[in-house]
């Protein structure tokens, strides 16, 4: 009898298949970025005691085992394109700040919302579509591939760009 349920069990979790997975990837990203509310900015930071933008979002994908650069800009490069009507949480939004090129990048979480670290205000929630700043100066977003089911099978610290392209898994019969 436990073999049935067991097998019951199995099958619908691989039938749930990317939905799974995606719901998994968002709890994880929750559990991460919970904790870190209200962290302190600081230029060039990396650590709890204090995050850039860039060092945010590297801090987060470092804990759901993808290694990115210190730089938003770099960060842009990696990734699949994602328009905005798409966005899934765990995707990366990217802003020009500076009138000059991409600036700033943040962690979509859902219900158009972001959270990032952000100068004199540490690491918040902003709504995406706030008409005064941050949506006159969202450039784009990307998506990467971060396989919840396949990290067990690679090794922690993945260059991103690896971890970008590992193909998914095919369902199993």
């Amino acid at each position: 009898m436990r073999k049935v349920v067991l097998s019951l069990f199995m099958a619908g979790l691989l039938a749930m298949g990317a939905g799974a997975a995606q719901a998994a990837e968002e709890n994880s990203l929750n559990e991460v970025v919970s904790d870190l509310y209200g962290t302190p900015y600081k230029s060039s930071g990396t650590s709890k005691k204090g995050f850039d933008c860039s060092g945010f979002t590297r801090y987060v994908f470092d804990a759901l085992g993808v290694d990115l650069p210190h730089n938003s800009a770099s960060q842009y490069e990696l990734g699949t394109e994602v328009a905005r009507k798409d966005l899934q949480p765990g995707d990366l939004v990217f802003f020009n700040t500076n009138g000059r090129s991409i600036s700033h990048v943040g962690i979509y979480i859902g219900d158009g919302t972001f959270v990032h670290s952000e100068s004199g205000r540490g690491v918040v929630n902003t709504k995406l579509n706030d008409p005064y700043y941050w949506s006159k100066r969202y450039v784009g977003a990307k998506r990467l591939s971060v396989p919840v089911l396949a990290k067990a099978e690679t090794p922690k610290k993945e260059k991103a760009v690896q971890a970008a392209s590992l193909p998914e898994k095919p369902a199993q019969k």
